[in-house]
């Protein structure tokens, strides 16, 4: 089912790396799931009013944030297909993150309506009435989630979509909370308990639970989340697998929505490499990355066979998880001055001033009247 509707909506399909294509896998998944849902909240909102179930009809309200949920997830892919203009020079694929918000913000107070009503029936039991509709109804949905599960894993995976992977993981939990909503209306019609206050604060707690997950997942972009030690890893083998490239260090990456990122990182080469054959190797390692969706920008570093050999045991002698790099010593034949950048890990076993006054120290010991120069990163 899933490749036939895709196959009959989307065009160049294959092509899920384009930015357009994208967006309209997105766009499927969000009006599949704006249908799938309304009409299950419907049957199971026509099922709880028949019978007099809070948690059916809190399973329904439950499919209703989903479709809402769907709404904005629309929305937000299609807001993100704008180009970058004046005001937005990276362009708008923020606007999938948004949307994730606004979604995670929308289930978080559904889930506390929910388990307000739910308390009170808690307090004040109704007797509920069991019949064929809201079992058929109940059963039905567990399939159309199971499936909607499967179509959101499927598309997620494919275009590399957080916000449908919380879709997936939401319709996940509503197969469970639906099964238990149907298990409490058969126990209580077989074993003459009523549960269904209780299996309605039930799923009102799980739709909480998923809503906080879902705040989480989608803040962390927003807020600039670290890129991941498997991007970083690529990013370095990949640049140094370039002749005349020594190391690389200080990347930075800038997540502006999926196939929009932006990266800076310095690459150390040889001091006495000549300019044009440096600006090729850049120019080339550039290019490579833009055609993965990486738009990286390349500081050179020069590195100086005459560095002080002691240089890197001095700074490990304070603290292991300092590094150093674009050292340089200026003045010959006696140098004047050392200079270098010191990057220094989260919580420094030192502050900077104690750091620079025992290095000093020590270079001077084979450096006499040397000054010596840090730039802290």
């Amino acid at each position: 089912m899933t490749e036939l509707l895709i196959r009959a909506f989307i065009k160049n399909s294959e092509r899920a790396g384009d930015l357009a294509v994208r967006s309209a896998y997105g766009k499927l998944a969000g009006k599949v799931g704006i249908v799938c849902n309304v009409l299950l909240c419907a049957g199971k909102f026509a099922a709880g009013v028949i019978s007099g179930s809070l948690s059916i009809s809190a399973d329904a309200m439950n499919n209703l944030s989903d479709a809402s949920s769907g709404i904005i997830s629309l929305v937000g892919f299609k807001l993100s297909e704008k180009t970058a203009d004046r005001e937005h020079p990276y362009g708008h694929g923020r606007y999938e993150y948004l949307a994730g918000f606004m979604v995670a913000a929308l289930v978080i107070v559904i889930g506390a309506e929910l388990l307000r009503d739910s308390i009170i029936k808690i307090v004040k039991p109704a007797d509920v009435l069991f019949g064929i509709l809201p079992v058929t109804v109940l059963s039905v949905s567990i399939l159309v989630k199971l499936w909607l599960m499967l179509f959101y894993k499927k598309i997620a995976k494919r275009i590399n979509s957080d916000t449908l992977r919380a879709s997936a993981v939401d319709s996940l939990s509503d197969v469970f909370s639906t099964a238990a909503v149907l298990a409490a209306l058969v126990i209580s019609h077989f074993a003459g308990i009523n549960l269904d206050g209780v299996m309605g604060a039930a799923v009102a707690v799980i739709i909480l639970i998923n809503g906080i997950k879902l705040v989480k997942d989608a803040i962390n972009p927003l807020l600039g989340k670290a890129p991941s030690a498997e991007m970083v890893e690529d990013i370095r083998q990949t640049i140094q697998g370039y002749d005349g490239v020594l190391g690389m260090h200080d990347l930075m990456v800038h997540d502006y929505g999926i196939g929009r990122a932006f990266a800076s990182v310095h690459v150390e080469v040889r001091a006495d490499m000549p300019l044009v054959e440096c600006h090729d190797i850049i120019d080339r390692i550039e290019r490579e990355f833009q055609k993965r969706g990486l738009n990286l920008t390349i500081h050179p570093d020069p590195v100086f066979s005459e560095t002080p050999p002691a240089l890197d045991g001095i700074m490990r002698g304070i603290d292991e998880r300092i590094t150093v790099h674009n050292v340089r010593i200026i003045g010959s034949p006696t140098p004047k001055e050392v200079v270098f950048d010191c990057v220094l890990p989260q919580e420094p076993a030192l502050s900077q001033a104690e750091i620079k006054e025992q290095v000093t120290k020590q270079v001077q010991e084979s450096l006499p009247d040397c000054e010596v120069v840090i730039q802290f990163k």
